[in-house]
Protein backbone atom coordinates (compact mmCIF):
# COMPACT_ATOMS: atom_id res chain seq x y z
CA UNK A 1 0.00 0.00 0.00
CA UNK A 2 1.41 3.31 -1.14
CA UNK A 3 1.21 6.15 1.45
CA UNK A 4 1.84 9.96 0.87
CA UNK A 5 1.59 13.03 3.85
CA UNK A 6 -0.49 15.81 3.28
CA UNK A 7 0.82 18.76 5.28
CA UNK A 8 -1.43 21.97 5.90
CA UNK A 9 1.67 23.15 8.26
CA UNK A 10 -0.25 23.71 11.74
CA UNK A 11 0.67 26.88 14.03
CA UNK A 12 0.70 24.96 18.04
CA UNK A 13 -0.04 27.62 20.92
CA UNK A 14 3.74 27.57 21.75
CA UNK A 15 5.20 28.08 18.21
CA UNK A 16 5.72 30.75 15.77
CA UNK A 17 4.66 30.42 12.06
CA UNK A 18 8.55 30.28 11.81
CA UNK A 19 8.63 27.18 14.08
CA UNK A 20 5.40 25.49 12.44
CA UNK A 21 7.16 26.20 9.13
CA UNK A 22 10.38 24.42 10.16
CA UNK A 23 8.10 21.42 11.43
CA UNK A 24 6.93 21.17 8.16
CA UNK A 25 10.54 20.37 6.80
CA UNK A 26 11.63 18.02 9.22
CA UNK A 27 8.03 16.26 8.43
CA UNK A 28 9.40 16.18 4.79
CA UNK A 29 12.40 14.60 5.86
CA UNK A 30 10.90 12.21 8.56
CA UNK A 31 8.42 11.14 5.14
CA UNK A 32 11.43 10.24 3.16
CA UNK A 33 12.91 8.21 5.48
CA UNK A 34 9.84 6.49 6.94
CA UNK A 35 9.21 5.46 2.77
CA UNK A 36 6.25 7.61 1.69
CA UNK A 37 5.90 8.16 -1.64
CA UNK A 38 5.12 12.02 -2.10
CA UNK A 39 5.02 15.10 0.82
CA UNK A 40 2.35 17.85 -0.43
CA UNK A 41 2.10 20.83 1.49
CA UNK A 42 -1.06 23.21 1.22
CA UNK A 43 -2.17 26.54 0.29
CA UNK A 44 -3.93 28.86 2.93
CA UNK A 45 -4.69 32.32 3.56
CA UNK A 46 -4.94 34.20 6.47
CA UNK A 47 -6.11 31.05 8.43
CA UNK A 48 -4.85 31.42 11.84
CA UNK A 49 -3.07 28.57 12.75
CA UNK A 50 -1.77 27.40 9.56
CA UNK A 51 1.56 28.67 8.39
CA UNK A 52 2.00 28.35 4.68
CA UNK A 53 0.17 30.57 1.71
CA UNK A 54 2.78 29.52 -0.86
CA UNK A 55 3.50 25.85 -1.34
CA UNK A 56 5.92 26.71 -4.05
CA UNK A 57 8.09 28.49 -1.16
CA UNK A 58 8.10 25.80 1.00
CA UNK A 59 8.86 23.20 -2.06
CA UNK A 60 11.83 24.78 -3.01
CA UNK A 61 13.19 25.22 0.32
CA UNK A 62 12.10 21.19 1.73
CA UNK A 63 13.55 20.02 -1.81
CA UNK A 64 17.04 21.27 -1.03
CA UNK A 65 16.73 19.00 2.37
CA UNK A 66 15.25 15.96 0.77
CA UNK A 67 16.51 14.11 -1.75
CA UNK A 68 14.37 11.29 -3.23
CA UNK A 69 10.24 11.92 -1.56
CA UNK A 70 7.77 13.25 -4.35
CA UNK A 71 6.85 17.43 -3.30
CA UNK A 72 3.98 19.23 -4.51
CA UNK A 73 1.08 21.39 -3.81
CA UNK A 74 -1.77 20.14 -2.42
CA UNK A 75 -2.97 22.08 -3.71
CA UNK A 76 -2.51 25.86 -5.78
CA UNK A 77 -5.72 27.20 -5.23
CA UNK A 78 -5.40 28.05 -9.61
CA UNK A 79 -8.72 30.46 -9.38
CA UNK A 80 -6.37 33.36 -7.35
CA UNK A 81 -3.31 33.36 -10.21
CA UNK A 82 -2.89 33.34 -13.62
CA UNK A 83 -1.82 29.43 -15.41
CA UNK A 84 1.17 30.74 -16.89
CA UNK A 85 2.87 31.70 -13.59
CA UNK A 86 1.72 28.90 -12.14
CA UNK A 87 3.85 26.92 -15.07
CA UNK A 88 6.73 28.91 -14.70
CA UNK A 89 6.75 28.17 -10.91
CA UNK A 90 6.39 24.55 -11.25
CA UNK A 91 8.49 23.73 -14.13
CA UNK A 92 11.32 25.87 -12.26
CA UNK A 93 11.02 23.35 -9.41
CA UNK A 94 10.90 20.45 -11.36
CA UNK A 95 14.24 21.73 -13.53
CA UNK A 96 15.69 22.22 -9.56
CA UNK A 97 14.33 18.73 -8.74
CA UNK A 98 14.13 16.48 -11.61
CA UNK A 99 11.19 13.62 -11.43
CA UNK A 100 9.95 15.17 -8.57
CA UNK A 101 7.56 17.65 -8.41
CA UNK A 102 3.46 17.21 -8.34
CA UNK A 103 1.66 20.13 -9.17
CA UNK A 104 -2.12 19.75 -7.05
CA UNK A 105 -4.50 21.84 -8.80
CA UNK A 106 -7.63 23.03 -6.99
CA UNK A 107 -10.47 25.51 -6.76
CA UNK A 108 -10.88 26.02 -3.23
CA UNK A 109 -11.06 29.93 -2.00
CA UNK A 110 -8.46 28.70 0.94
CA UNK A 111 -9.24 31.78 3.18
CA UNK A 112 -11.99 34.38 4.00
CA UNK A 113 -13.81 36.65 1.60
CA UNK A 114 -11.30 39.34 2.07
CA UNK A 115 -8.08 37.10 1.44
CA UNK A 116 -10.11 36.29 -1.96
CA UNK A 117 -10.34 39.72 -2.99
CA UNK A 118 -6.74 40.33 -2.24
CA UNK A 119 -5.86 37.05 -4.36
CA UNK A 120 -7.82 37.62 -7.42
CA UNK A 121 -10.32 40.57 -7.47
CA UNK A 122 -13.12 38.31 -8.68
CA UNK A 123 -13.21 34.91 -7.55
CA UNK A 124 -16.29 33.68 -8.09
CA UNK A 125 -15.93 34.71 -11.88
CA UNK A 126 -12.53 32.75 -12.01
CA UNK A 127 -14.05 29.82 -10.38
CA UNK A 128 -16.60 29.92 -13.41
CA UNK A 129 -13.88 29.54 -15.49
CA UNK A 130 -11.85 26.91 -13.73
CA UNK A 131 -12.09 24.50 -16.84
CA UNK A 132 -10.31 26.69 -19.29
CA UNK A 133 -8.22 28.06 -16.74
CA UNK A 134 -6.78 24.39 -15.77
CA UNK A 135 -7.07 23.47 -19.94
CA UNK A 136 -4.45 26.72 -20.18
CA UNK A 137 -2.34 25.60 -17.70
CA UNK A 138 -2.13 21.88 -19.05
CA UNK A 139 -1.02 23.25 -22.34
CA UNK A 140 1.61 25.68 -20.59
CA UNK A 141 2.73 22.64 -18.72
CA UNK A 142 3.04 20.47 -21.78
CA UNK A 143 4.20 22.85 -24.00
CA UNK A 144 1.54 21.90 -26.50
CA UNK A 145 -0.75 24.86 -27.18
CA UNK A 146 -2.27 24.26 -31.40
CA UNK A 147 -0.47 26.61 -33.42
CA UNK A 148 -3.33 28.77 -34.32
CA UNK A 149 -3.46 30.14 -30.02
CA UNK A 150 -2.51 33.15 -29.18
CA UNK A 151 -0.02 31.69 -26.55
CA UNK A 152 1.67 29.08 -29.01
CA UNK A 153 5.02 30.60 -29.29
CA UNK A 154 5.05 31.03 -25.84
CA UNK A 155 7.02 28.38 -23.30
CA UNK A 156 6.75 28.63 -19.29
CA UNK A 157 10.36 28.31 -19.20
CA UNK A 158 12.59 26.73 -18.04
CA UNK A 159 11.07 23.44 -19.28
CA UNK A 160 12.40 20.55 -17.96
CA UNK A 161 13.39 17.36 -18.82
CA UNK A 162 10.19 15.69 -16.81
CA UNK A 163 7.27 18.03 -16.38
CA UNK A 164 5.41 18.08 -12.99
CA UNK A 165 2.66 15.95 -12.99
CA UNK A 166 -0.22 17.75 -12.89
CA UNK A 167 -3.39 16.18 -10.04
CA UNK A 168 -6.39 17.68 -9.74
CA UNK A 169 -7.82 17.79 -6.37
CA UNK A 170 -11.59 17.80 -5.37
CA UNK A 171 -14.32 16.89 -3.03
CA UNK A 172 -17.23 16.27 -5.41
CA UNK A 173 -19.01 14.97 -8.69
CA UNK A 174 -17.12 18.17 -10.70
CA UNK A 175 -13.53 17.99 -10.32
CA UNK A 176 -13.36 14.21 -10.52
CA UNK A 177 -15.43 14.43 -13.99
CA UNK A 178 -12.70 17.55 -15.16
CA UNK A 179 -10.18 15.31 -13.84
CA UNK A 180 -11.43 12.00 -16.01
CA UNK A 181 -11.66 14.48 -18.93
CA UNK A 182 -8.66 15.79 -19.44
CA UNK A 183 -6.92 12.59 -18.46
CA UNK A 184 -5.42 13.77 -14.85
CA UNK A 185 -5.14 11.17 -12.12
CA UNK A 186 -7.64 12.56 -9.14
CA UNK A 187 -7.12 13.29 -5.61
CA UNK A 188 -10.48 12.95 -3.49
CA UNK A 189 -10.08 15.08 0.08
CA UNK A 190 -12.01 12.53 1.88
CA UNK A 191 -11.08 13.95 5.24
CA UNK A 192 -13.05 17.31 4.15
CA UNK A 193 -16.23 15.96 2.07
CA UNK A 194 -19.77 14.70 2.99
CA UNK A 195 -20.34 13.33 0.05
CA UNK A 196 -20.49 9.77 -1.39
CA UNK A 197 -17.15 9.72 -2.08
CA UNK A 198 -16.75 5.82 -3.56
CA UNK A 199 -19.32 6.73 -6.19
CA UNK A 200 -17.87 10.07 -7.18
CA UNK A 201 -14.13 8.12 -7.66
CA UNK A 202 -16.11 5.34 -9.36
CA UNK A 203 -17.55 7.97 -11.64
CA UNK A 204 -13.80 9.39 -12.47
CA UNK A 205 -12.48 5.55 -13.42
CA UNK A 206 -15.16 4.98 -15.64
CA UNK A 207 -15.35 8.10 -17.38
CA UNK A 208 -11.58 8.51 -18.03
CA UNK A 209 -10.25 9.87 -20.98
CA UNK A 210 -6.33 8.95 -21.52
CA UNK A 211 -4.27 11.69 -23.32
CA UNK A 212 -2.16 9.16 -24.05
CA UNK A 213 -1.76 5.21 -24.73
CA UNK A 214 -1.52 3.49 -21.44
CA UNK A 215 -2.55 6.04 -19.46
CA UNK A 216 -5.13 4.96 -17.01
CA UNK A 217 -6.66 6.98 -13.99
CA UNK A 218 -4.82 7.64 -10.76
CA UNK A 219 -6.52 7.94 -7.15
CA UNK A 220 -4.89 9.56 -4.11
CA UNK A 221 -7.66 9.61 -1.48
CA UNK A 222 -7.11 11.68 1.60
CA UNK A 223 -7.59 10.80 5.21
CA UNK A 224 -7.17 12.50 8.87
CA UNK A 225 -5.26 10.12 10.91
CA UNK A 226 -3.91 9.71 14.43
CA UNK A 227 -1.90 6.94 15.40
CA UNK A 228 -0.32 6.17 18.76
CA UNK A 229 1.26 3.00 20.60
CA UNK A 230 -1.68 2.60 22.04
CA UNK A 231 -5.41 3.44 21.28
CA UNK A 232 -5.55 5.12 24.11
CA UNK A 233 -2.32 7.75 23.23
CA UNK A 234 -4.18 7.80 20.10
CA UNK A 235 -7.03 9.05 21.58
CA UNK A 236 -5.29 11.13 24.03
CA UNK A 237 -2.67 12.92 21.46
CA UNK A 238 -5.93 13.33 19.15
CA UNK A 239 -7.87 15.49 21.78
CA UNK A 240 -5.62 18.68 20.62
CA UNK A 241 -6.40 18.49 17.33
CA UNK A 242 -10.81 17.91 17.60
CA UNK A 243 -10.34 20.71 19.71
CA UNK A 244 -8.95 22.53 17.46
CA UNK A 245 -10.90 21.62 14.68
CA UNK A 246 -14.02 22.73 17.19
CA UNK A 247 -12.62 26.11 17.19
CA UNK A 248 -11.99 26.98 13.58
CA UNK A 249 -15.65 25.78 13.18
CA UNK A 250 -16.54 28.55 15.56
CA UNK A 251 -14.26 31.35 14.60
CA UNK A 252 -12.36 30.70 18.11
CA UNK A 253 -8.73 29.64 17.08
CA UNK A 254 -7.22 32.21 17.28
CA UNK A 255 -3.96 30.51 19.44
CA UNK A 256 -3.44 27.92 17.25
CA UNK A 257 -3.79 24.46 17.95
CA UNK A 258 -4.55 24.04 21.80
CA UNK A 259 -1.91 21.57 24.19
CA UNK A 260 -3.64 18.27 25.48
CA UNK A 261 -3.91 19.89 28.77
CA UNK A 262 -6.03 22.75 27.31
CA UNK A 263 -8.00 20.15 24.68
CA UNK A 264 -9.05 18.28 27.86
CA UNK A 265 -10.16 21.69 30.30
CA UNK A 266 -11.90 22.59 26.85
CA UNK A 267 -16.26 23.31 28.08
CA UNK A 268 -18.15 21.48 25.32
CA UNK A 269 -21.54 22.07 24.74
CA UNK A 270 -24.75 20.00 23.86
CA UNK A 271 -23.47 21.54 20.34
CA UNK A 272 -20.38 21.17 20.41
CA UNK A 273 -20.40 17.45 21.19
CA UNK A 274 -22.67 17.39 18.17
CA UNK A 275 -20.30 18.98 16.02
CA UNK A 276 -17.20 16.70 17.06
CA UNK A 277 -19.29 13.69 16.51
CA UNK A 278 -19.14 14.73 12.80
CA UNK A 279 -15.65 15.31 12.91
CA UNK A 280 -14.57 12.19 14.10
CA UNK A 281 -16.28 10.09 11.49
CA UNK A 282 -13.86 11.55 8.82
CA UNK A 283 -11.05 11.02 11.20
CA UNK A 284 -9.15 7.74 12.30
CA UNK A 285 -7.30 7.27 15.34
CA UNK A 286 -5.93 4.11 16.80
CA UNK A 287 -3.00 2.42 17.08
CA UNK A 288 -1.03 0.89 14.20
CA UNK A 289 -2.97 -2.63 13.81
CA UNK A 290 -6.46 -0.82 14.24
CA UNK A 291 -4.73 2.38 11.30
CA UNK A 292 -3.57 0.21 9.35
CA UNK A 293 -7.15 -2.03 9.31
CA UNK A 294 -8.77 1.17 8.62
CA UNK A 295 -6.80 2.31 6.06
CA UNK A 296 -7.14 -0.60 4.12
CA UNK A 297 -10.69 -0.98 4.39
CA UNK A 298 -10.69 2.63 2.53
CA UNK A 299 -8.29 2.04 0.36
CA UNK A 300 -10.66 -0.98 -1.10
CA UNK A 301 -13.86 1.22 -0.50
CA UNK A 302 -12.50 3.76 -2.83
CA UNK A 303 -10.34 1.81 -4.97
CA UNK A 304 -7.46 4.08 -4.60
CA UNK A 305 -4.40 3.50 -5.53
CA UNK A 306 -2.57 5.53 -2.56
CA UNK A 307 -4.02 6.83 0.65
CA UNK A 308 -2.51 10.48 1.25
CA UNK A 309 -2.42 11.06 5.41
CA UNK A 310 -2.60 14.20 7.19
CA UNK A 311 -1.97 14.14 10.65
CA UNK A 312 -2.22 17.26 13.15
CA UNK A 313 -0.96 16.81 16.99
CA UNK A 314 0.21 19.13 19.18
CA UNK A 315 3.45 18.69 19.56
CA UNK A 316 5.81 17.96 16.78
CA UNK A 317 7.24 14.75 17.49
CA UNK A 318 3.38 13.05 18.36
CA UNK A 319 2.96 14.23 14.62
CA UNK A 320 5.64 12.73 13.43
CA UNK A 321 5.64 9.64 15.24
CA UNK A 322 2.28 8.89 14.20
CA UNK A 323 3.58 9.14 10.66
CA UNK A 324 6.57 6.58 11.96
CA UNK A 325 3.92 3.91 13.58
CA UNK A 326 1.90 4.16 10.58
CA UNK A 327 4.79 3.19 8.48
CA UNK A 328 6.53 0.63 10.50
CA UNK A 329 2.96 -1.37 10.51
CA UNK A 330 2.11 -1.17 6.53
CA UNK A 331 5.88 -1.22 5.04
CA UNK A 332 6.62 -3.98 7.80
CA UNK A 333 10.59 -2.68 7.90
CA UNK A 334 12.56 -1.24 10.35
CA UNK A 335 13.12 2.07 10.37
CA UNK A 336 15.98 4.03 11.99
Amino acid sequence: MKLSILDQSPISSNQTPRDALNCSMKLAQAGEAFGYTRYWIAEHHDLSGLACPAPEVMLSYIGAHTNRIRLGSGAVLLPHYRPYKVAETFNMLATLFPNRIDLGIGRAPGGSSEAMTALSGNFIKNVGNFPALLSDLLHFINDNFPSDNEYSKLSASPIPENPPVTWLLGTGKKSALLAAEHGLPYTFGYFMSDQDGAGIIKEYIDTFKPRKEGQTPQVIVTVNVICGETTEKAEEVAASYLIWSLQMEKGEAHQGVPSISEAKHYKLTEKDLETLGKVKQNIIIGNPHEVKQKLLKLKAKYEADELMINTITYLPEDRIRSYELIAKEVFQKDIT
